[in-house]
């Protein structure tokens, strides 16, 4: 068993959960996807997926590209909380660009438009703001989801009290 330095996860949960997935199909990503959940902060990190080459004799070159490829890795570590606001036509006409806004003042950042990085994970690491392209309820939009459940037809105050249950742990 050798010890990965900075890892939250060490290196006898990692070969754990390669020995259970060792050889069956999909194995790569079973591994990935696992080692991620392991993570208290969610992500994979560049030494992780050095030692998950490692450890799989696959060349670290492919478990890269498969760490990119998928939105579901992410490369850095994560919120306990996630937010993600629907970015599709519908939602951007009726006023997601406005909740971003209004996501950036109440945590603090600015959003680019310059196709920078569509990600923000606040300093205490209690939220994680993302967009994605489309949820697919256009016809309730704006969308947002929180921790995995979608709320239609937001506007900022229903998005202020959303993200205050949350902070305050109250259920929505």
């Amino acid at each position: 068993m050798e010890t990965l330095i900075n890892s939250p996860v060490s290196g006898e949960v990692l070969d754990e959960i390669i020995g259970k997935h060792r050889g069956k199909p999909g194995m790569l990503l079973s591994t990935l996807e696992e080692t991620q959940e392991k993570n208290p902060l969610k992500y994979l990190s560049g030494e992780m997926l050095a030692e998950i080459s490692k450890k799989l004799k696959i060349p670290y070159t492919q478990v890269y590209s498969v760490a990119t490829f998928y939105s579901f890795f992410n490369l850095k570590p994560q919120g306990k909380h996630s937010i993600v606001v629907c970015r599709g036509t519908a939602c951007h006409t009726k006023g997601s660009k406005a909740l971003l806004d209004d996501i950036g003042a109440i945590f603090g950042f600015k959003r680019t438009d310059d196709g920078a990085e569509s990600s923000y994970t606040t300093s205490d690491n209690l939220f994680t703001i993302r967009t994605v392209a489309c949820f697919g309820q256009c016809a309730q939009s704006p969308v947002v989801a929180i921790d995995d459940i979608i709320y239609s037809n937001v506007n900022s105050r229903k998005l202020l009290k959303i993200i205050s249950n949350v902070k305050d742990k109250k259920q929505p």
